[in-house]
């Protein structure tokens, strides 16, 4: 048996019923505890994240303000989830999986809320000064040492799924675009990407953020541009497109031509694996930096982290998924637009770029690819904080230095590595993350609550907030 064919078998145990319903459930009791939090609050979680930082959260204790918190976690999920991650997702599952990958976003706003609002609560001062949090701190010390365990579990699936899903399959996805587009080869790529993190992560945390500050908002607005671009010069096809959507997200697609036929499990089982892969909703990811960030109030960097899922999920997972089905890619038969010439061997990230190359030419062809190429690089430099606050939380900040290098080189194997064994990997390092996560989350569901009654009792409507 292959490695790839044990990766998938764990996989189809971990991304179960049982998995399912603990990300669902959690999703939805948190949704309801918070009585919808995530959509009555969103303008003004808005607001703090893009706003001018107040005088009294520039005061507060932390090391970076809200905006380059939320850009640090945007520079680690907006990327290779939204743009590969999609094409991956309804390839493999169909329109429907974009239906899916909604839900699980909505959802997880509320549990992204409560994980930063938990880190931030709960965090500490490390020997170096900086903060540190995540769930492997709230774990600790909010359900204290007999659930230990948990703790180190997920501190040690994250730093472990951190040469995965943040790294090896960013610069997997970057070396394959690079490839096709550009005629770099992989070794090549894997050299630069090495030199390049290795510059930036030896930096530390206000290099990183500083670097996701600029690239994150240039990037993501020209990458919207040009799904938004396509979409209009095609606004007579949108429409057929959400239908699609919501159509196959309860039905099966039949087989067409070389196309095999795809059921609804696997629509939902690939747009809930895809949909975790690109707002990390459930992962416990944006506990690890939250607690960097300076705020008076937990709550405030808790409303913040949600726009992130917000944004990443409704807006740019939902823009890759219509072109790809106007354009007909996700399946090779020329889709809503006629006449298109498609090549079946393209994957991921590949794909992508072909499909708005089909409308814009080589010009939207090379915007997507820059984008997974950068949006990829900030990735694998924002999952790093992730990865090195897990490290440190086992081994200590005086073992650093070798988890950098460990990271550094795990991102230039993944240039010549397999995509699927790659993918799969990644997949089953999310579960294992989640699950301890979730956990928690449900056990400290009070605490959340009360936090939030607090803040929106005593500091919001007092004009403190």
């Amino acid at each position: 048996m292959s490695i790839l064919e044990v990766l998938e078998n764990i996989n189809a145990v971990l991304w179960g019923p049982p998995s399912l319903i603990l990300l669902f459930g959690t999703g939805l009791f948190l949704t309801f505890a918070l009585k919808g939090l995530q959509f009555r609050r969103l303008g003004h979680a808005f607001r703090l994240g893009f706003g001018k930082e107040d005088e009294k959260d520039s005061a507060a204790e932390g090391d970076i303000s809200h905006f380059k918190t939320l850009m640090t976690t945007l520079s680690a999920t907006i990327g290779i989830g939204n743009i590969a991650g999609v094409a991956t997702a309804v390839t493999l599952g169909g329109p429907g999986a974009i239906f899916w990958m909604w839900i699980v976003g909505l959802l997880g706003m509320a549990t992204k809320y409560a994980e930063a609002l938990l880190a931030v609560k709960y965090r500490v001062k490390n020997d170096r000064g900086e903060y540190s949090s995540g769930p492997m701190y709230y774990i600790e010390k909010g359900l204290g040492k007999k659930f230990k365990f948990l703790a180190i579990a997920f501190a040690l699936f994250g730093a472990i799924a951190a040469l995965g899903i943040g790294n090896s399959v960013q610069s997997n996805t970057i070396a394959d675009v690079a490839l096709t587009s550009f005629s770099i080869p992989n070794w090549l790529t894997g050299l630069l990407l090495i030199v390049l993190v290795s510059f930036i992560i030896f930096g530390g945390i206000q290099r990183i953020s500083t670097v996701a500050s600029f690239f994150v908002p240039i990037m993501a607005i020209l990458y919207m541009g040009a799904a938004i671009l396509i979409l209009i010069l095609n606004y007579n096809l949108i429409l057929p497109a959400f239908e699609l959507i919501f159509y196959y997200a309860f039905n099966p697609v039949a087989a067409v031509g070389g196309f095999v036929g795809i059921v609804v499990a696997e629509a939902i089982r690939n747009g809930v694996a895809r949909g975790i892969f690109s707002n990390e909703a459930g992962l416990g990811t944006a506990a690890l930096i939250a607690g960097s960030a300076r705020g008076d109030h937990p709550v405030k960097q808790a409303l913040v982290a949600m726009t992130g899922t917000f944004i990443v999920t409704i807006i740019v997972c939902t823009m890759t998924g219509l072109v790809l089905l106007i354009t007909g890619f996700w399946d090779q038969t020329g889709g809503l637009i006629s006449n298109v010439p498609h090549d079946s061997t393209l994957e991921a990230g590949a794909l992508t770029s072909a499909a708005f190359g089909s409308v814009l030419g080589v010009v939207g062809e090379y915007i997507v690819s820059l984008s997974v190429i950068f949006f990829g690089f900030s990735t694998i430099v924002g999952w790093y904080v992730y990865g090195e606050k897990c490290f440190e939380y086992l081994i200590g900040t005086k073992g650093i230095t070798s988890y950098r290098i460990i990271y550094v080189l795990a991102c230039g194997i993944g240039t010549v590595a397999s995509l699927q064994t790659v993918w799969a990997f990644a997949d089953m390092a999310n579960a294992l993350m989640m699950i301890p996560n979730l956990i928690a989350l449900l056990l400290l569901w009070k605490v959340v609550v009360s936090e939030t009654n607090d803040y929106f009792t005593n500091f919001y409507k007092h004009g403190k907030g």
